[in-house]
């Protein structure tokens, strides 16, 4: 699977090539033109081996790998405009639908169809492929994610479906995607918000470092709405939700948590917070039992050098 999987993170050009970019079907001049009913891919004039082909837009349907399901309506009458006036200037990635003949899927291309559609073009131009599932789902997201299209809900279930339906791993999809390990990690955790989190991820009012200092917080929908009122910081939300988290631990670890360190471990901390460049704080059991290190970075770029050094590349 790791060979198949290689070399996508170059994105879709290196699926359909470069020359294909250049198609453009029913331009403005006559974006009503009726056109004869077809049952299979057109060959379009002068087009070579490895050319495009156009199909009539109700020969197309919805890829079910499809990561993106919000397609904001404003978007689409602005690329319907722009389709009037000049065309689609890059072909629709498709592949044939089992079963169905003369019928195909979109792998990588709906908002173009859909945005085709409402300026009311009969035809669109295709590269037709026989692509198997797995490969449609990573083209359906690297394509999202490299043009932003993607919202992080709908990035985070992508990539949870990668790895639940197809065995990906972080590192393998950090490597196909071309997203760094803490980003892949970061947004899989998401899949575990709270839907107070998730719709404002979806609706763009809540930013992903605001979710993710939602994680695990009880009072989350009211934090959401608090976050939105009054505009908070992701910073003071991150305190906000440590006292809550705070406030569901038992008394006593309360307690033994809030209780001085000794000089030795302000020392160590010290240590290895210059060492790190990051904030380093130590919680030590006591009676040799044991403890716990948090290490607390600011960014991606920063946790991404933390485990550089853990694992020593």
């Amino acid at each position: 699977m790791s060979d198949k999987k290689r070399g996508l993170g170059r994105g879709l050009s290196a699926l359909i090539g470069e020359t294909a970019k250049q198609a453009v079907v029913e331009p403005a001049a006559k974006p009503n033109a009726a056109a004869p009913a077809t049952s299979s891919p057109q060959k379009q004039p002068g087009a070579g081996d490895d050319g495009f082909s156009s199909l009539g837009v109700d020969q197309l349907q919805p890829g079910k790998f499809q990561p993106r399901k919000h397609f904001e309506e404003s978007e689409l009458m602005a690329l319907a405009a722009s389709i009037e006036k000049s065309g689609i200037l890059q072909p629709l990635l498709v592949r044939p639908v089992a079963g169905k003949s003369g019928q195909f899927e979109i792998i990588a291309g709906e908002r173009r169809w859909r945005a085709a559609q409402k300026a009311k073009l009969h035809h669109v131009p295709v590269i037709v492929q026989d692509i198997n599932d797995v490969t449609a789902l990573e083209i359906g997201i690297i394509e999202n994610v490299q043009r932003a299209d993607l919202n992080p809900i709908e990035e985070a279930e992508g990539y949870q479906r990668l790895i639940d339906d197809f065995a990906y791993t972080q590192a393998e999809l950090a490597e196909t995607i071309g997203k760094s390990r803490s980003h892949i990690a970061n947004l899989l955790r998401l899949t575990g918000a709270p839907d107070a989190v998730r719709k404002a991820l979806v609706d763009g009012t809540l930013s992903m470092g605001h979710a993710r200092a939602l994680l695990g917080v009880s009072n989350a929908a009211a934090l959401v709405k608090k976050i939105i009122s009054e505009g908070l910081s992701v910073r003071a939300v991150e305190a906000l939700a440590s006292t809550d988290k705070d406030d569901t631990r038992p008394r006593d670890k309360v307690k033994k948590d809030s209780a001085p360190k000794d000089a030795d471990t302000r020392a160590l901390e010290k240590t290895i917070t210059d060492s790190l460049g990051l904030s380093v704080s130590i919680d030590d059991k006591g009676d040799n039992k044991g403890g716990s290190v948090r290490v607390s970075y600011a960014s991606l770029d920063q946790l991404d050098a933390l485990v550089s050094k853990l694992i020593g590349q």
